[in-house]
C-alpha cells in the first residue's frame, strides 16, 4: 500500500446541512477531525484536493440550494486551486466532470472520505472501483446515521457504517484507517 504523489483526496458533502439534528444519531464523532488530518496532509504535500458538494433537487433536503445547509462548513471551504464538483445525486461521478478531470490530470488513485458512508460515499466508491481507479476509503473519516433496513428492522449508525464498508472492501476499494494512509506516504 503506497500513496502516490498525485493521489486525489475526495471530500464528499462536508456541508452545513449534514450537521442538522433531523438526520438523527450518527457514528464516528471524530470523522471530521480525521478528514482535517488528511486535508492538512494533502495541502502540505501539494496533492490534488476535490470537494464534492451536493445540490439536492428536493426542497426538503438539508442540501437544498436555497438555504444555508448547502454551503460548505467553514473548516472544509475549498481553497484556490482545489477542485469543486457539484452533484445532484449521491454518486459524484454521475453527470459531473469528475472522471474526465481525473483522467486529464493522470490521476488513478483516490482517497475518498465524507458522508454518508452508505449513501454518497458508497455510491461514489463503487463507481470509482468500476471505472478502474485505485480507490481507498478512510473508514474513520466517514460517518453515517441510524437507519432501518427494508424490512423495518432498526440498525445503529455503527452497523450501517460497518456493512457499507464491508460492501466496498476488496471489491471496489481498499478500506483503511486515516493513520494507515498517512503512514503509507
Amino acid at each position: 500500500m503506497e500513496l502516490k504523489t498525485n493521489a486525489a483526496l475526495i471530500i464528499i458533502d462536508q456541508q452545513k446541512g449534514i450537521l442538522h439534528p433531523k438526520l438523527g444519531r450518527r457514528n464516528n464523532p471524530q470523522a471530521e477531525e480525521r478528514i482535517l488530518d488528511l486535508l492538512t496532509h494533502w495541502r502540505r504535500t501539494g496533492r490534488p484536493v476535490i470537494h464534492v458538494q451536493h445540490l439536492s433537487r428536493s426542497p426538503e433536503s438539508v442540501f437544498w440550494p436555497e438555504q444555508s445547509g448547502v454551503e460548505f462548513q467553514v473548516r472544509f471551504q475549498p481553497r484556490t486551486g482545489e477542485q469543486l464538483i457539484q452533484k445532484q445525486v449521491p454518486d459524484a461521478f454521475c453527470s459531473t466532470r469528475l472522471e474526465a478531470s481525473l483522467r486529464e490530470a493522470g490521476i488513478d488513485q483516490l482517497v475518498i472520505v465524507g458522508v454518508a458512508t452508505n449513501n454518497s460515499v458508497e455510491s461514489t466508491v463503487r463507481t470509482a472501483g468500476n471505472l478502474g481507479f485505485d480507490a481507498w476509503v478512510a473508514e474513520d473519516a466517514c460517518f453515517t446515521f441510524d437507519k432501518a433496513d427494508f424490512f423495518g428492522k432498526a440498525h445503529t449508525a455503527e452497523e450501517v457504517h460497518a456493512m457499507s464498508l464491508g460492501n466496498l472492501h476488496g471489491e471496489y476499494a481498499t478500506v483503511v484507517s486515516t493513520a494507515a494512509i498517512l503512514k503509507s506516504d
